[in-house]
C-alpha cells in the first residue's frame, strides 16, 4: 500500500519554523494498530489523517496521533490538514468543516492565512500542587486544572528558565503541563510539556489555547490576544 504524505510546519511564517505535522489523506480508514504504527515511525508531535466524511454535515473526518497514542484535540495538525486540502488537493470551498472527537472543527481561508474556529475551553483553579511545582522546578503563582495542568508564572524570563523534570511530568494525572505568563514583547507566552504522550516539549501547540484565550482574555479584558 502506498500513502501519500505530507510534512507541514504549522504555526510558521519561514521554513524549519513552527510545529511540524505530517498530514496523511486516507481513501478509508485503516485499523488503529497502523495508524499509531505510521505516526510512531513519522517521529512528529502529531499525525493527522483525513477521510472524506459520509456526513453531510462535514467535509472531513480527522483524527490525529503523536507517536504513542491517539489525542481528542490538536490544533496545529488541524491547520496543517486544511492547508494540505486547500493547496495541495485542490479544495475549493472557502471553508472546510472536520468530524473529530472533540466535535466539529472549522478551519476558512482568509486571505493568505487560515483562521481556526476552536472550542473554549476554561480550566479550574486548584490548590497548589506540590508534585506539580517539584516538576517544573519552579513554583507558579497560579495553577488551573482541565485537560492539562496550567502554571501561571509572572514573567516571562521565569518560563524560558523552566526546565522540568520529564520523569515527574508524565507521572501527573494529566495529559500534559502548560506553563504561561504575561509577555514582554506580546500579550502571553506559554510553553507545552506532555511527555506522557510522547511529546516532551511541543514548538507550539494550538489547542491550549482553548484554555489559554479565556484565561488571558478575562484576566487582560482583552478579546484579542497576541
Amino acid at each position: 500500500m502506498r500513502l501519500p504524505i505530507a510534512q507541514i510546519d504549522a504555526f510558521a511564517s519561514a521554513p524549519f519554523e513552527g510545529n511540524p505535522a505530517a498530514v496523511i489523506p486516507l481513501a478509508d480508514w485503516l485499523d488503529d494498530a497502523t495508524l499509531l504504527a505510521i505516526a510512531a515511525e513519522n517521529n512528529l508531535s502529531e499525525t493527522a489523517f483525513i477521510v472524506a466524511s459520509d456526513d453531510a454535515e462535514v467535509d472531513f473526518d480527522l483524527r490525529w496521533f503523536t507517536p504513542t497514542s491517539e489525542v481528542v484535540l490538536c490544533g496545529h495538525a488541524t491547520l496543517a490538514s486544511a492547508h494540505v486540502l486547500f493547496q495541495h488537493r485542490d479544495y475549493g470551498e472557502g471553508l472546510v468543516r472536520f468530524q473529530t472527537k472533540s466535535g466539529e472543527l472549522k478551519v476558512e481561508r482568509d486571505g493568505k492565512r487560515l483562521v481556526l474556529d476552536f472550542p473554549s475551553l476554561p480550566a479550574d483553579q486548584v490548590s497548589r500542587a506540590g508534585e506539580l511545582g517539584a516538576a517544573l522546578g519552579a513554583e507558579p503563582e497560579q495553577i488551573l486544572k482541565g485537560r492539562d495542568y496550567v502554571a501561571i508564572f509572572r514573567s516571562q524570563r521565569e518560563v524560558a528558565a523552566i526546565k522540568p523534570d520529564m520523569k515527574q511530568i508524565a507521572a501527573l494525572d494529566v495529559q500534559g503541563v502548560v506553563v504561561t505568563a504575561r509577555g514582554d514583547d506580546c500579550d502571553f507566552v506559554s510553553r507545552y510539556f506532555a511527555p506522557a504522550a510522547g511529546i516532551p516539549e511541543d514548538p507550539v501547540t494550538g489547542s491550549t489555547h482553548c484554555t489559554l484565550i479565556p484565561y488571558w482574555s478575562q484576566r487582560l479584558g482583552k478579546k484579542e490576544l497576541f
